[in-house]
């Protein structure tokens, strides 16, 4: 057990909710925070451990304002406490999805995102974040160029492309997404999917969640056809599918750049380095790919 581990121990035993003796283990893959299963005599429960990560545009206030409000529209687990740097979760049973399960159950997933697209915003409480992965990019972009980051000579490239980028999105609908929709943030129970983890959550496009849905799990052309079909309800047209693969570069992109600030910047034992590369040759893939658009 790490110091940091001990530390968090002695948070979550301190915690005024728990009913007499509780049993704690580390959950694994949190790149933002720390999370543990904790066990007293009448729960489970998640706790989540992390502070605010302003470079990330990661606000406690707005996780907890999203995390309530997807528990209140049925989508996500209830919120069982909360506390500066603490958010404690009720835990539900079930399988994690990977990539082929969202591949496999893409009908669902849509439709759990979709209802979160229309249901959130009824149920949020207080100030909210947009999430302008535009505004990221340029954020990110000086973050970097302070950290002298290891690909600081494809700045100017990048930022070119993201202004491209911007531009052929053009006015978008706002709704409040997930803006983070990686395999592992839907559960399914058994009987029902869950949606977990409102770090990033805030007002975007929902292209931006539908672009994460299918660059995040590997769909193919024809998945991905049918899932904008699916979501919009109505036969795809050029302008979608154009606006779409554009929101999928740019979001690639922003995967480049948060993994290029993470390498100078996270104390998390992982290889970013590498997570650099492989998100870099995605975003150059998909770049080609938009760049056969013609500049429509």
């Amino acid at each position: 057990m790490t110091l940091g581990d001990r530390n968090h121990e002695e948070l979550v035993r301190a915690l005024p909710i728990w009913e007499a003796r509780i049993e704690m283990r580390p959950l694994l893959g949190g790149m933002t925070n720390r999370n543990y299963l904790v066990t007293d005599a009448r729960k489970n429960a998640v706790v989540r451990i992390g502070g605010d990560i302003p470079m990330h545009g990661i606000m406690r206030f707005n996780e907890l304002a999203a995390s309530c409000a997807a528990a209140m529209a049925g989508l996500s687990p209830r919120v069982l406490f909360a506390k500066s740097g603490v958010l404690v979760l009720e835990h539900i049973p079930g399988r994690s999805f990977s990539a082929s399960d969202v591949r496999t159950e893409r009908e669902r997933c849509v439709a759990l995102v979709k209802r979160a697209h229309r249901e959130l915003g009824l149920y949020l409480r207080g100030p909210t974040l947009a999430f302008n992965v535009f505004h990221i990019h340029k954020d990110y972009a000086h973050t970097l160029r302070e950290g002298d980051c290891r690909l600081i000579s494809e700045l100017p490239r990048f930022m070119a492309v993201a202004d491209v980028l911007e531009r052929a999105v053009g006015s978008v609908q706002l709704i409040f997404g997930h803006n983070d929709l990686l395999a592992a943030n839907f559960i399914d129970d058994g009987n029902r999917l869950w949606l977990i983890d409102w770090e990033y959550a805030g007002w975007n496009t929902p292209l931006f969640d539908l672009a994460g849905l299918s660059s995040n799990n590997d769909l193919s052309p024809t998945e991905t056809e049918a899932l904008l079909e699916s979501y919009f309800e109505a036969p795809t047209n050029d302008r979608i599918r154009y606006q779409f693969d554009a929101v999928v570069c740019a979001s690639l992109l922003r995967e480049v750049m948060w993994s290029l600030v993470c390498e100078k910047h996270s104390d998390i034992e992982f290889d970013f380095v590498a997570y650099t590369q492989e998100n870099l040759q995605r975003f150059e893939k998909a770049w080609r790919k938009f760049l056969g658009w013609g500049g429509k």
